[in-house]
């Protein structure tokens, strides 16, 4: 239905839809420390939308008051979205909408609204559809121009001011003249959006088989770039929710192609200039198919699940580079991002002085200064030669080998080399702090800082710092003192925002986490909080017809989005379906595990065709092809023994524990005084208790 929509639409389309690749960033110019002009988000919190408020723009936050406004001004809307720590959205403000003669035209004739996709996904998604059903590329800065009731007329992303002139021109015309015909036009786009937003459920219950699981891979490992990691491609993002089906796929099947082509990415990614080898951390994508040349920006999502995947991933393969990934990430981390109080700030800029990656790089003659005798082998180490310049003779770090190699072939011992790196890290690191820093997106986002909550939780796993625990819980009490009142979430959180209702992305990923810090620290507080959570998210995103969740709560768009997709986030359906089969263990409770039966079943036929863009639910597909054991460890040492036990990692396991009697049904009547037991059960069968976390994986080893 999609596909006929978008030919019917190209052919009956009004107009044209100029689509460009993509970024976004913003700065406001100050002269002598006035500004000539000053619109209405002058009163907002989110730094995207102030890096706007001295625009000649009349711009104005989204609000039913805008709205209204358009339809009795019969004004179009222009709806202008991005972030603030992307690059060409600043690039079209700074060329065009600082522009006295663009704002005239767009003053007189329009409503113009800015929105922070990070603070409204659900407007982005809206208008990120539109845009795909009339052409493949979308992004940043995407800008809309609708009817006054919110149905869109045009997309496009990036404009020169002269390209964004005739468009405002021609769609203002176009409206004039024959409005009955741009109505019509926006009814079948509205109409197509919510097509694409239907889920129709499933008789069937059944989910995907293993057969069909492993035909969904093949398909998939055709694209795989097997020299260089990741899928093919010009750009390449790292995509942890991919990363980590691939290799829990990997060790349930024993498919020893599949676990190469991760550990391959995995290396890739940590060598390549996609990763801040003096600063730490991980920036959002790479320019080129080799991971060299990253886009400067740096996202707390993406950390946040590299910190898991990278934790898992040491678990599985001892390699101490994951272990020094992890590390470093932290401690970046908390060096820039952390904002004092418990929570982590969303983003950091690209830019610097107007400039992508200056706060980064580094030119040959700066580092021969810094560096001294150290340069030499430095070059060597991070390609500092003519044909790796990357813009106006500057290097971007990055690296062709491991270390061991490496050392061998320049006659250096290992351990001399890590003290180089150490000099040289803390040297660099040094200079780069004392430059220009690139603008922080301060708001406390907070489905991202769940995720982060299991990147600690997840480290805390593979290396045993209870500093890392600690850390889980601090992000965990923060998001309940601040993001979470009266029963309900927030979705972004600064200090004197306008609180706005949060998403079923952030009750799916708080859940997440919850359940994540309940296995660890056995603190029943942390699963009764996920439950209220899951009650929550039945009484306010549930939707009855699909067995679905709905994004936002409640219906004030043009449509209601049910999304299902995993890209660089895994989809709140996904994640949800995940929580519903894990409280259905721990509760024993078979309505929250057909709940999530139901939702795999809606799914299984794009997981089959298009695995990539829907690895989440792969996973979950293989809790019931390889479906979870369930452990409980009951006695006074069950804390210490969990410890042990996840410090392996397991793809289908459920870990859970309890020091005292519980009326839990995976502990109820298990409880023994000065003795400590691990049962193993799985499909409603159980092993006879054991006593030694060796004997356990035995156990499930031969089950």
């Amino acid at each position: 239905m999609v596909i006929e929509l978008k030919e019917l639409l190209k052919a009956k389309s009004l107009l044209f839809v100029l689509v460009f690749l993509v970024a976004c960033k913003g700065q406001i110019e100050e002269k002598g420390g006035e500004h000539k002009y000053t619109n209405a988000l002058i009163n907002e919190t989110s730094p995207y939308l102030l890096q706007h408020a001295h625009n000649p723009v009349d711009w104005r936050p989204w609000s039913e008051e805008a709205l209204e406004d358009a339809k009795r001004e019969d004004k179009l809307l222009l709806i202008s979205i991005g972030y603030s720590s992307c690059h060409w959205c600043h690039v079209m403000e700074e060329e065009t909408f600082e522009d006295e003669d663009v704002a005239a035209l767009m003053n007189e004739n329009f409503v113009s609204i800015k929105i922070d996709r990070e603070e409204r996904p659900d407007i982005d998604h809206i208008y990120q559809t539109f845009v795909q059903l009339i052409d493949q590329n979308s992004g940043w800065p995407l800008n809309i121009i609708a009817l006054p009731n919110g149905k869109p007329l045009y997309g496009g992303t990036y404009h020169t001011k002269k390209q964004w002139s005739e468009v405002l021109a021609k769609i203002h015309q176009l409206y004039k003249d024959s409005p009955e015909k741009a109505n019509e036009y926006a009814d079948m786009v509205a109409s197509g959006v919510q097509e694409a937003n239907i889920i129709a459920p499933q008789k069937d219950t059944n989910g995907i088989s293993f057969d069909d699981l492993t035909k969904a891979v093949d398909i998939w490992r055709a694209n795989w770039d097997l020299d260089w990691g990741g899928d093919m491609g010009h750009e390449k993002f790292m995509l942890p929710v991919n990363l980590n089906f691939l290799l829990d796929y990997a060790l349930l099947t024993g498919d020893k192609l599949t676990k190469a082509h991760v550990r391959n990415t995995l290396d890739k990614m940590v060598l390549g200039g996609v990763y801040d080898h003096i600063g730490g951390g991980f920036f959002r994508y790479s320019t080129d198919s080799q991971w060299k040349v990253p886009h400067f920006e740096k996202m707390l999502y993406d950390n946040a699940q590299l910190l898991s995947l990278y934790a898992k991933a040491y678990q599985v393969f001892k390699d101490p580079d994951y272990h020094r990934a992890v590390m470093e990430t932290i401690e970046f981390l908390e060096r820039e991002m952390y904002n004092g109080e418990g929570g982590f700030y969303a983003a950091i800029d690209a830019d610097s002085e107007g400039e992508e990656g200056k706060f980064y790089v580094w030119k040959a003659d700066e580092l021969k200064d810094i560096l001294q005798d150290d340069f030499k082998l430095f070059s060597e180490y991070y390609n500092i030669r003519p044909e790796s310049i990357w813009e106006d003779d500057n290097y971007v770090l990055y690296k062709e080998v491991e270390n061991g190699d490496f050392a061998k072939s320049n006659n250096v011992s290992e351990s001399d080399l890590t003290n180089a790196r150490s000099r040289w890290k803390k040297s660099l690191l040094e200079q780069r702090m004392a430059r220009v820093r690139p603008n922080i997106d301060d708001k406390i986002i907070t489905s991202w800082n769940a995720l982060l909550i299991n990147g600690y939780v997840d480290s805390y796993k593979a290396f045993g710092d209870s500093d890392f625990l600690e850390k889980a819980k601090d992000i965990f009490r923060y998001l309940k003192k601040n993001n979470y009142q009266n029963g309900e979430f927030v979705h972004a959180f600064k200090k004197g925002s306008k609180r706005k209702t949060g998403f079923v992305e952030d009750y799916a990923f708080v859940i997440d986490a919850s359940l994540n810090l309940y296995s660890v620290t056995l603190e029943e507080e942390y699963l009764d909080f996920a439950y209220e959570l899951e009650k929550t998210a039945m009484q306010d995103f549930f939707d009855e017809a699909s067995k679905m969740f709905h994004f936002n709560k409640g219906q004030k768009l043009i449509s209601r989005i049910i999304k299902t997709n995993d890209g660089v986030l895994p989809s709140p359906n996904s994640v949800m379906a995940g929580n519903l089969l894990k409280l259905g263990h721990i509760g024993y409770d078979l309505e929250f595990i057909e709940g999530s039966e139901r939702m795999l079943a809606n799914m299984a036929g794009v997981i089959q065709t298009d695995l990539a863009g829907f690895a989440k639910w792969g996973q979950l597909s293989m809790a019931y092809a390889h479906p979870y054991f369930e452990v409980a460890i009951v006695g006074d040492r069950a804390l210490s023994m969990v410890k042990v036990f996840n410090e392996n990692y397991i793809p289908n396991v459920i870990v859970v524990g309890s020091t005292e009697p519980s009326d839990l049904p995976l502990f109820k009547d298990r409880f023994e005084e000065e003795s400590t037991f691990i049962y193993v059960c799985q499909n409603s069968t159980c092993k006879l208790p054991v006593k030694t976390v060796a004997e356990a994986i035995d156990q499930m080893a031969n089950f």
